[in-house]
């Protein structure tokens, strides 16, 4: 199922300048204000191809911003994927091993396997664990409209909701169903918490478009949360549109197969075919179901697409 080359229009760039950050850590960096305050965690390249995050990061870092409250730590996590970026082969610098999205569960890193991105993890658990909120930046394989992405909790649509871009919100009443993302990681993943942790698609990895998403999103979260102040021509938020996880399918056999061409928010009618994998098949759950980050290029062992429903 291979699909038509992407446009560049955004490419990784040299990030050996920003190795040395200032905790102990490859490519993390923190910053006190010595004033009251939360710790929001900016992090960006949880997967290597998914450069507006690193856009985003790099550009506070470059512009200086420093929080005037609280503490401000911005990392970038899986460099070691998005070091092996070769544009002739765009979507497999995502991950060297392991998803760095799927892993943050105590069973996994108190484990004993390895990989570059477990390694990384466990490197990075303090990081993660410290934050009092997170922003993880994501993007899309395919080019469709950012969304939020975030667990069920009361804190978490109420922060992406005050934001309000992007405007359309994915919401997982009981997690993504193949692993541990990291805004679920320790007490982020309690109903209990008050600690917010929100991922935003921004749209396709390799748009200008993403990059921009991007860079405003992390400073309208750092502004929601009085590190920086808000941009005084920021627009107020408009209408907003809200789906619920309802199953992660993944792909069970090599000849997985979607029924007709999709790339993201397209809808079917309850009981109908969205695709076939092998024997199985994969059939709406509802009314309205919409299909969510269906896989470019389906992998056996990876999520297929997710079947949401509107809110």
């Amino acid at each position: 199922m291979t699909q038509n080359s992407p446009v560049f229009e955004v490419l990784p760039r040299d990030l050996s300048a920003y190795r040395q950050g200032n905790v102990g850590i490859d490519y993390v960096h923190r910053f006190e204000s010595g004033q009251p305050g939360p710790h929001v965690l900016i992090n960006a390249l949880t997967h290597g191809n998914e450069i507006c995050g690193m856009v985003a990061a790099t550009h506070l870092l470059d512009t200086g911003v420093r929080p005037r409250i609280g503490t401000l730590t911005i990392s970038f996590a899986n460099v070691a994927a998005y070091a092996s970026f070769d544009p002739t082969r765009p979507f497999e610098s995502r991950q060297l091993v392991h998803n760095l999205n799927r892993i943050w569960s105590a069973g996994e890193l108190d484990g004993t396997a390895a990989s570059p991105e477990l390694d990384r993890a466990r490197v990075l658990r303090p990081v993660v664990a410290a934050a009092d909120h997170i922003l993880d930046i994501h993007s899309t394989s395919q080019d469709v409209q950012p969304f939020w992405v975030y667990p069920a909790y009361p804190r978490n649509a109420q922060v992406a909701l005050a934001i309000g871009r992007p405007p359309v919100h994915l919401v997982m009443p009981s997690g993504l169903g193949s692993g541990t993302p990291l805004i679920q990681h320790g007490r982020h993943g309690l109903a209990e918490s008050d600690g917010v942790a929100l991922v935003v698609e921004c749209g396709q990895h390799f748009r200008q478009s993403a990059a921009d998403v991007a860079t405003a999103v992390a400073l309208d979260f750092l502004a929601y949360f009085g590190l920086v102040e808000a941009a005084a021509n920021r627009p107020a938020p408009g209408p907003q549109r809200r789906y619920e996880l309802l199953e992660t399918c993944m792909v069970r056999t090599p000849d997985f197969r979607f029924t007709r061409p999709v790339q993201g928010f397209e809808v079917f009618a309850q009981g109908e075919l969205i695709a076939t994998d092998g024997p199985h098949e994969i059939r709406a759950l509802c009314d309205d179901c919409t299909v969510m980050m269906p896989r470019r290029e389906p992998i056996v062992g990876r999520e297929a697409v997710y079947l949401t429903r509107p809110i």
